[in-house]
């Protein structure tokens, strides 16, 4: 039985390297490239194998660069469930400048995808999530798929009887978690204020934003990550404010999703809604210390778990 079940509906196989100093013109000597999956859901999947726990990523492939998408899926352990579409998935791009430790991200649109492309998907996700413990739809739509795709999805995995965990952005966000309901939804800061209308950084205010939320709609608990400020969690019955462990920053990639990834084992493992978020800013920031695309490994997060400051707010 595969506890975690992730759909992403624009996977990318993420090239990463380092230079010295990005200029114009230049021929910029690079290391050697690294090649990783990406994706929002596929990273989720690649946290929660890593961690010990059984995945399986759902996701669209097409072209040369779908056929390594999945052999890296495959590399990592994780069940890959690829649905065959007419595009070319796409390639995204990060460059890490050594000379002052700054990154700079390049990402593709994707391919489009047909409307029979995109029911096979939420057939597959509808079928796989009848046997797990939590599915997750996670990342960005791919173009002339509507936001209700995502609104869809939660129908799928409420008909199916599964918890759904969802990150993603804008009216997307707002039609399933509002209308359709969620188990979990992990916003940052800048799409809880879209969500919400809240624009004070206090935790207590965006604490009393969070319950409103969950008072008045259809969502069991919000996840809300802060980057260095830390993060907050807030269900119906508890809220905590995370202080996140100081490290030295290699690469944000896959940051929110490492945090997702660790939280949705930590449930799926009968861990606290305390645990579980503990476990997740422990590997948010662990992701930040992997260089490229390479996400939080076991060791670090449980390096990082005691160094993580947890209290309740009331």
């Amino acid at each position: 039985m595969s506890r975690v079940v992730t759909l992403t509906m624009n996977p990318a196989l993420d090239l990463s390297t380092t230079v010295k100093e990005v200029v114009p013109f230049a021929k910029l000597r690079c290391s050697p490239m690294r090649r990783d999956p990406g994706g929002g859901g596929i990273n989720v999947a690649r946290v929660v194998c890593r961690l010990g726990a059984d995945a399986t990523a759902i996701y669209p492939i097409g072209g040369p660069a779908g056929e390594m998408l999945k052999r890296l899926v495959d590399h990592e352990c994780v069940e890959s469930l690829p649905i065959a579409i007419a595009g070319e998935t796409r390639e995204d791009f990060s460059v890490f400048e050594t000379e002052t430790k700054k990154q700079f991200r390049f990402i593709a649109p994707g391919p489009k995808i047909s409307v029979a492309e995109c029911r096979a998907c939420l057939d597959a996700f509808e079928s796989v999530s009848r046997t797990a413990s939590f599915c997750v739809v996670s990342g960005s739509l791919p173009p002339g798929v509507s936001t209700e795709f995502f609104a869809e999805a939660a129908r799928r995995a409420n008909g199916a009887g599964c918890r759904l965990a969802l990150d993603t952005t804008g009216d997307g966000l707002k039609a399933a978690a509002l209308h359709e309901g969620v188990a979990l939804v992990k916003p940052n800061q800048n799409e809880f204020a879209e969500l919400s209308g809240a624009k004070s950084l206090a935790p207590k205010e965006l604490v009393k934003a969070a319950r409103d939320i969950i008072a008045h709609g259809k969502i069991g608990a919000i996840a809300l990550t802060l980057a260095e400020q830390g993060a907050i969690l807030v269900t119906r019955t508890e809220s905590f404010y995370a202080r996140a462990p100081k490290v030295e920053v290699e690469s944000t990639v896959g940051a929110g999703d490492s945090f997702l990834g660790a939280m949705l084992w930590s449930l799926s493992e009968q861990c606290s809604w305390k645990d579980a978020f503990r476990f997740g800013v422990a590997a948010g920031s662990a992701a930040l210390v992997s260089p490229g695309t390479d996400l939080a490994h076991p060791e670090t997060i449980h390096r990082l778990l005691a160094d993580v400051t947890i209290e309740e707010i009331t």
